[in-house]
């Protein structure tokens, strides 16, 4: 099993910069899902910070994502 280190991370969405904390574990999810959307890793951190009720926080929304991404069955992932 993966360890739940979670590290502070930044990104510049809309032109201000802004961290969060995430699991190794979701981060590499994150980075599988934009390559198989074709988009820049950024770009996708910015459509779900765009996406994201507003009492919600940035780690929560992207854990989220990820957790939709995966129970969906958008994935196209063979291993």
């Amino acid at each position: 099993m993966a360890t739940a280190a979670i590290r502070k991370r930044s990104a510049t969405l809309h032109g201000h910069r802004t961290s969060f904390s995430l699991e190794d574990a979701f981060w590499d999810e994150l980075k599988i899902i934009a390559a198989e959307r074709a988009l820049p890793l950024a770009a996708l951190v910015a459509e779900i910070d765009d996406k994201r009720p507003p009492d919600s926080n940035l780690s929560s929304a992207l854990r989220l994502y990820v957790l939709d991404w995966l129970k969906s069955g958008r994935h196209f992932r063979i291993e």
